[in-house]
């Protein structure tokens, strides 16, 4: 992967799951630009039960209750989604890296589109800020995966949509959902980022 990357003319991109902990400390030596995109526990629960019941690599769930468990236990792939939010609570303040959510990027696209551009120092026009917004929507790289995915497209979009949740958790769950995230959360920059009682409650 290193030496494949190495080939790669600069500035390069990388995507990634990993845990901050397990970033490279040469990332931040370097001042590393790290952009980090972050979903609203609830949909990133929904979203995470579906995207396992169709990949072909990952444990297939058992059911929506048992995965919601193991979820909330930090039992699945990539672990603790509280545990990983809290981990980039504490490089907040580092200027090097930007924390933007999926719900605020739904909001107001083009927005996010001139926020991301600005602090990876790309000075796009107002033109550009559309067309890259305009590509960029749910639907259009929904659509445009097809040539890029292949059949793994469907496993990696679905809906795309803020609310989801209410499809899928009963009141008991949502309840200790919000629960943990007042337990995990409460009071951090990244809690409030999430507008937590606007989009899960």
């Amino acid at each position: 992967m290193q030496q494949r990357l190495s080939q790669v003319p600069s500035p390069r991109f990388l995507g990634t799951h990993m845990h901050p902990d397990n970033i490279p400390p040469s990332f931040i030596a370097k001042k590393t630009k790290t952009l980090v995109i972050f979903r609203n526990p609830k949909d990133t629960a929904v979203s995470f039960y579906h995207f396992s019941t169709k990949n072909p690599v990952l444990p297939t769930p058992e059911s929506w209750d048992k995965f919601y468990t193991e979820f909330m236990s930090g039992d699945v792939p990539w672990g603790s989604y509280f545990d990983h939010a809290l981990a980039w609570e504490k490089r907040m303040d580092d200027p090097n890296v930007m924390i933007v959510t999926y719900e605020e990027l739904k909001e107001d696209l083009c927005k996010g589109v001139q926020q991301i551009s600005q602090f990876f120092s790309f000075d796009l026009s107002e033109e550009q800020v559309q067309a890259i917004a305009q590509e960029s929507t749910f639907d259009a790289m929904k659509d445009s995966s097809k040539d890029s995915h292949g059949p793994m497209s469907n496993v990696f979009f679905r809906k795309g949509v803020v609310g989801d949740w209410k499809n899928h958790f009963s009141e008991a769950q949502s309840e200790a959902m919000d629960a943990e995230f007042e337990k995990h959360l409460a009071g951090t920059k990244i809690g409030a980022q999430m507008k937590y009682e606007l989009y899960c409650k």
